[in-house]
């Protein structure tokens, strides 16, 4: 495992290495930290040390996964998931998203869910209303609306600008 070998190449014991997180046994010095910290951007890793920095890419990971990478989201609301699924109160989370990010975590979602609706519209394997269900919207209406506003394009139109596009370059 690279980060592992990383880590036992500096001499540093840890007890766990899991996704985006290292608990290690003993004090860093600073020179073990500069030195990881280079390894690891060699390999296309980043050690963050910064605990905001860690919170707010927990919480990108966790709207990713679930909007990106699951069949059907959630019932509850994003703010109580991500409460639940993180353990820190909503509004701290969302005070210190908004801070560091300059958006909002409604609209990192929203921005993520408009993403997936073009995924799934391009795959051509699910109606929209199996899209809005599956994203958790009210209705298709809503979401084609909520696209619109977005986008500027129904999702309809944006379907058939990527169709265009495929047939364009077929005849390249």
């Amino acid at each position: 495992m690279l980060v592992t070998d990383k880590l036992q190449q500096l001499g540093l014991n840890y007890f766990t290495v899991d996704l985006g997180q290292i608990n290690v046994l003993e004090n860093i010095t600073d020179q073990q930290l500069e030195q990881l910290k280079a390894e690891l951007f060699k390999s296309g890793l980043e050690l963050m040390d910064d605990k905001r920095a860690i919170i707010i890419e927990k919480v990108k990971n966790v709207i990713i996964d679930l909007i990106h990478h699951t069949e059907e989201l959630p019932k509850s609301k994003f703010s109580v998931f991500l409460s639940e699924k993180l353990d820190y109160d909503y509004t701290y989370l969302a005070n210190l998203f908004s801070q560091t990010e300059g958006i909002t975590i409604q609209q990192f979602i929203l921005n993520h869910k408009i993403e997936r609706i073009k995924e799934l519209i391009l795959y051509n394997e699910l109606s929209l209303s199996e899209i809005s269900h599956r994203l958790n919207y009210s209705s298709a209406a809503a979401l084609s609306n909520q696209f619109k506003k977005i986008t500027g394009l129904t999702p309809s139109f944006y379907k058939q600008l990527k169709e265009k596009r495929q047939k364009n370059l077929e005849h390249i």
